[in-house]
């Protein structure tokens, strides 16, 4: 498993050189990296940019899996609109090219670990945008390592929803017999009753009993909504398959104003905790309510922490705890080996010690 790189993540203004329209509400948006920022951009299938833009006179991030493979010449990922979407709805309307965007160094470990010797099968389950990363995993892994075979496992409502549906089919053709993609569709019929339907535990059980019985599998990974990801990574672990072997990825953003947390926070204003956070190599002290999270308490001291989602869905202000502890309410971005070193979501992560001292620069 590739693990993130440990560079503070920065934001460089990148112009717009070319936008595709891949579906009636998606587009990609492409970048041309200057070769002074060649290095600072390089990135690895699966990853993703955090891109940010003044929009109606709100600052306004959000981050995008790269759906460009890394051998390829321009930088692209690709935004589907969704209802409500600020930022989604301007790319697919407004945004044109030449416009410069503030684009962040590629970030997540939402990736394989590619090696020219590798004789591997690798599964690829997707619904919806959820596609985007996977398709530069399956580009990079079917180019650069020539014994390994990809299956994709896609849903979509139509097919004329698919995204990058021709690009899919351009792969079957080149890598005959090494990749396959089976598509199901939850708004069209089929008599293949696989085929028809949404992705869950049961269907994913239907393709391993007939598809995939006889060519087992090395990794999984799982992109798509909550629901659909969730039930997939835990019908692989029922399986034996290992935390290792199977990847999982959300597609989302913040949660809601009162919704629903996995853990209960209680909110107590006269509990209080002497807080560090180290930054750019400076240390900033204040004082915050052990139920308040991190990264809030420290833009209010003044301080430009990165961040993207704040619903604990990327990583994209990934600190460490160097003294003290503090408990995030959801982490869907962190590997286990990660947490285990140390490592917490600010936007997610509150104290539960009288100090904690927690460092962006490592």
């Amino acid at each position: 498993m590739y693990f993130r790189d440990m560079a503070r993540p920065v934001f460089h203004s990148l112009p717009v050189v070319e936008i595709k329209k891949e579906t009636n509400d998606c587009v990609s948006v492409a970048f041309s990296i200057p070769a002074e920022l060649k290095e600072a951009y390089q990135y690895q299938p699966g990853q993703y940019l955090t891109l940010r833009a003044t929009i109606d006179g709100q600052d306004i991030r959000r981050s995008y899996s790269l759906c460009s493979a890394p051998a390829e010449e321009l930088c692209r990922v690709a935004i589907k609109k969704v209802d409500g979407g600020v930022f989604s709805t301007w790319a697919n309307e407004a945004l044109t090219v030449g416009t410069p965007l503030q684009v962040m160094t590629p970030m997540g470990s939402f990736c394989p670990t590619v090696d020219a010797s590798n004789k591997k099968h690798y599964l690829l389950v997707g619904a919806g945008s959820g596609v985007t990363p996977l398709i530069s995993i399956a580009k990079t892994v079917l180019a650069d390592e020539p014994n390994s075979e990809v299956t994709m496992i896609l849903g979509n409502r139509h097919f004329q929803s698919i995204i990058f549906r021709d690009e899919l089919e351009d792969l079957k053709d080149i890598y005959l017999g090494r990749f396959r993609i089976f598509h199901v569709l939850s708004g069209e019929p089929n008599e293949i009753s696989l085929l028809h339907g949404r992705i869950d535990a049961d269907k994913l059980k239907g393709f391993m009993e007939t598809f995939l019985a006889h060519s087992p599998l090395d990794s999984v990974f799982l992109c798509g909504p909550q629901v659909m990801t969730e039930s997939a990574r835990d019908y692989f672990y029922s399986i034996g398959m290992s935390e290792e072997q199977v990847h999982l990825e959300l597609f989302g953003t913040a949660l809601p104003q009162g919704a629903p947390r996995k853990k209960e926070v209680v909110l107590d204003a006269n509990d209080l905790c002497e807080v560090s956070v180290i930054y750019d190599g400076q240390q900033t002290d204040f004082k915050m309510s052990k139920g308040a999270m991190v990264l809030d308490e420290a833009q209010k001291a003044g301080l430009d922490i990165p961040y993207s989602c704040k619903g604990g869905m990327c990583c994209t202000c990934r600190a460490k705890v160097v003294e003290g502890n503090a408990e995030m309410v959801v982490n869907y971005a962190l590997e286990p080996g990660e947490v285990d070193a140390g490592y917490v979501l600010t936007c997610q992560a509150h104290p539960v010690s009288s100090k904690l001292i927690v460092d962006f620069d490592q």
